[in-house]
């Protein structure tokens, strides 16, 4: 299950993002149904968390928290569990449209570039560990991207 908290006044397309998440867990091979939120902020939302958790006193796009440091060995779920929780993924949307004009894009491409960024830190993938870890998510996330928004 997938679950959206827009806490901004910008309107947003919720089937997209639900469709753009469940793609990305699909192709990564999360064949267990997981839970997942997804809350929408403004920037002095996502100042405030990024400097709380991460001690970092400035705006950014995206922030995941994934439930737990080992995360990859909690979808081997018990019989008796229906789904497990993945974790929160929490994107400011001014930032999304401020990259966006940045990177000659759109709206929804950049939006859709944020949701599988967070998602695939979820899924354990981590940019800041080593430079073969950030290649290989940006891989991933243009590889995912460019599917996504064609088909």
């Amino acid at each position: 299950m997938i679950e959206i908290n827009n806490l901004t006044a910008v309107s947003v397309n919720q089937s997209f993002l639900k469709k753009i998440a469940k793609a990305v867990l699909e192709k990564e091979k999360i064949k267990k149904e997981v839970e997942l939120s997804i809350a929408l902020v403004g920037p002095a939302r996502i100042k405030q968390i990024n400097k709380i958790y991460r001690r970092k006193n400035r705006i950014t796009d995206v922030l995941s928290f994934p439930e737990s440091k080992t995360q990859l060995e909690k979808f081997k779920i018990e019989p008796l569990q229906k789904s497990q929780s993945l974790g929160e993924i929490v994107i400011c949307l001014r930032e999304v449209k401020k990259n966006a004009k940045r990177y000659k894009s759109d709206f929804e491409t950049e939006l859709a570039r944020v949701l599988i960024h967070g998602t695939l830190h979820l899924l354990g993938y981590n940019h800041e560990k080593s430079e073969k870890e950030a290649k290989k998510m940006e891989e991933k996330q243009n590889y995912y991207l460019s599917q996504l928004l064609t088909s």
